[in-house]
């Protein structure tokens, strides 16, 4: 993990003050964490696709 994506990662829940927000506006929360966090599945099934074609260009 590079320290943009540590910095991004503990900017998601360490500014969310869960103790004020209302049970509307927390399942809204977990609808946009669902959805971030299918977004970076997408990201490391591409990364996983990338590196094993690496790996098998450079094994020949």
């Amino acid at each position: 993990m590079t320290s943009n994506d540590e910095e991004s990662s503990q900017s998601l829940s360490s500014n969310v003050n869960f103790d004020t927000m209302s049970i509307d506006d927390l399942h809204e929360y977990i609808a946009d964490m669902t959805t971030e966090i299918e977004k970076v599945k997408l990201i490391i099934k591409k990364k996983l696709a990338a590196q094993d074609t690496a790996d098998s260009f450079f094994k020949k």
